[in-house]
């Protein structure tokens, strides 16, 4: 049985946590000038719904925001069962010479942004792509590295990180599980 679960950010601290990172964004972006948001489903749309309105009430512009479900896209979908939950991939602007900021919420081993980048590259070709992250949780796999971390959080591997969003878990925060006994 799992232990208690430790809160690692509340909503308040996830609130900053997101405004910090959509002036990050924004500077490393040089502006809002071709610009998009693209978030991994599920919980990266939520984030990117979020930097996106935080980005218009900064600069008054509003970002296209993208979606984009990888499931198709795992290199471990034979792993996954016979009928994969395949959710909603949205690009309703063209990628074409962007500088797209991929969103997810926790990086672990970097697959998911590995399938991400792949199910982009069929929809165009950004001048740039740049990945962020609410969570780093250590232990890639792949070289993949992020270009804006909203906290970095230690943790084993049998730990689990959680994200939590009002839009689907009625509540914010991100907390730690740990494995029994570690």
């Amino acid at each position: 049985m799992p232990n208690q679960p430790t809160v690692v950010l509340d909503a308040k601290a996830m609130e900053r946590t997101l405004r910090r990172m959509a002036d990050e964004i924004l500077e490393l972006a040089d502006g809002s000038d071709d610009l998009a948001i693209v978030g991994i489903q599920r919980r990266g749309v939520q984030l990117a719904d979020r930097l996106v309105a935080l980005l218009k009430a900064r600069d008054g512009v509003t970002v296209p925001r993208g979606a984009l479900d990888i499931t198709l896209y795992r290199d471990d979908l034979q792993t996954v069962g016979p009928r994969p939950v395949v959710g909603k991939t949205e690009l309703d602007f063209d990628i074409e010479g962007r500088h797209i900021v991929i969103v997810d919420d926790v990086l672990y081993t970097g697959r998911t942004v590995r399938a991400a980048l792949d199910e982009l590259a069929d929809f165009g070709r950004p001048s740039r792509i740049a990945l962020a992250v609410l969570i780093d949780r250590g232990g890639r796999e792949l070289p993949i590295h992020p270009d804006i971390v909203g906290k970095k959080v230690d943790v084993s591997a049998s730990d689990r990180v959680d994200v939590h969003v009002n839009e689907i878990d009625q509540r914010d925060a991100v907390t730690v599980v740990r494995k029994e006994g570690a």
